[in-house]
């Protein structure tokens, strides 16, 4: 029997109860979410289950939501259980104003740099990091790149020539 979306909702639900976690899927791909202070049980979980065995971090990223009030910032992993071939999509959500998340380096030594580059470019302030710094942008820079705090470009400006952006 392989890996089934169904069964690795079950396998939560029953470790962290339906209040915690919400489960999506899309494109076939099992998507859930839970507080930002329980990510690395769930990871945890996810690991060491004998049926699971979510044990290879894909990715790890974050996304900026200015619209959402208390839950500005996702960070967003991506587990791959490569035996069965199943990958998951897993979520917290934290506030611009306290972004902080427990660090996942101790589980997946992958995450060292992924956190690294996701607090460069949305200051996710990772809790127990080795060595939180910036490693694409300068330390001087006071501001995250990546996050949607600047207003776009206005489109009815008329002092400048579209011709020199190839727009013409």
């Amino acid at each position: 029997m392989g890996l089934s979306n169904e069964y690795i909702q079950q396998r939560l639900t029953e470790k962290f109860g339906t209040e915690t976690l919400t489960f999506e899927e899309n494109y076939g791909m099992l998507s859930f979410e839970a507080p930002k202070e329980q990510n690395l049980k769930v990871l945890q979980f996810l690991y060491d289950e004998p049926e699971l065995q979510f044990r290879f971090l894909t990715d790890l990223c974050a996304v900026n939501y200015p619209e959402a009030k208390g839950k500005e910032l996702a960070v967003v992993y991506h587990l791959h259980n490569l035996e069965a071939n199943v990958r998951i999509r897993f979520k917290v959500f934290t506030s611009v104003t306290t972004p902080d998340v427990f660090t996942a380096t101790q589980l997946f030594a992958s995450a060292n740099w992924m956190e690294r580059e996701t607090y460069d470019f949305f200051g996710v302030n990772f809790l127990g990091h080795p060595n939180l710094k910036r490693i694409l942008n300068v330390d001087e820079m006071d501001y995250f790149p990546m996050r949607k705090e600047y207003p776009l470009e206005d489109q009815t400006r008329i002092d400048k020539d579209d011709e020199m952006f190839g727009r013409g």
